[in-house]
């Protein structure tokens, strides 16, 4: 293998919860909610899949079905689709939808997992080429400058820059043309059998992870280090 290739939400970085994110945005907005009706508004986010990167709606009005098809394709779209979803529950300022959406691509509300940045320099030091294909709506270069990430990523391929979704095979194409490697030298890592294993169909090498909460997903990263050795193991 001479080239790794990383989803983001989910794999690399995980978006804090729909609580966090309510509460964060009313603090940035100096917008007070009694606690109940706090509690009460996040759990209706979280239903309504408002906050992207978290939960899937359990449904998309009718009226959101075509910029939520293009969400991923084109920037206003996304936003459209997902301060769709948030104004499906009520807040006390209609301002607030907008906030949140603007809260959830600031660097604040992303962590990486424990082990990326361990994996990262270690891929670095053993010259593998890493790349981060995402399936997004908005530039997410400045979150992974703000954790300290950036400097291991030799390109990033977001969907919304090449017109372009996982699983479609021309994404992962596009990563491995701009890292100069071959696809059936290179690994994706994903959290999505529907999206990241489209890679297969070009010929690269697919391994999965949960897209846990970070607390609960320490080391799943690393067996990422242990599938570049066997694949260096000469066959027998």
């Amino acid at each position: 293998m001479t080239a790794v290739l990383f989803d983001f939400s989910g794999t690399l970085c995980r978006i804090e919860s729909t609580e966090s994110w309510l509460r964060a945005t009313l603090a940035e907005t100096g917008t007070r909610m009694e606690e109940p009706q706090l509690i009460a508004a996040a759990a209706a986010l979280e239903i309504a899949g408002a906050l992207p990167g978290g939960a899937e709606p359990t449904a998309v009005p009718e009226e959101l079905a075509g910029v939520w098809a293009e969400r991923d394709l084109v920037a206003a779209s996304h936003r459209a689709a997902y301060t769709g979803l948030s104004r499906q529950v009520p807040l006390p300022e209609q301002a607030l939808h907008d906030a949140l959406y603007d809260r959830h691509m600031t660097p604040a509300a992303w962590t990486p997992y424990p082990d990326a940045a361990h994996v990262l320099t270690e891929l670095r030091r053993r010259g593998i080429a890493i790349g981060v294909v995402s399936n997004i709506g908005w530039d997410l270069r400045p979150v992974f400058r703000e954790h300290g990430l950036d400097t291991y990523v030799d390109a990033y391929v977001l969907s919304y820059e090449h017109g372009a979704r996982k699983p479609d095979p021309r994404l992962f194409a596009v990563a491995c043309a701009e890292l100069g490697v071959e696809p059936e030298q290179t690994l994706m890592v994903g959290d999505s059998r529907a999206a990241d294993g489209g890679a297969a169909a070009l010929g690269c090498r697919v391994h999965f992870v949960d897209p846990l909460p970070v607390e609960g997903r320490p080391d799943a990263l690393l067996p990422v280090l242990d599938l570049l050795k066997d694949a260096e193991l000469p066959s027998v």
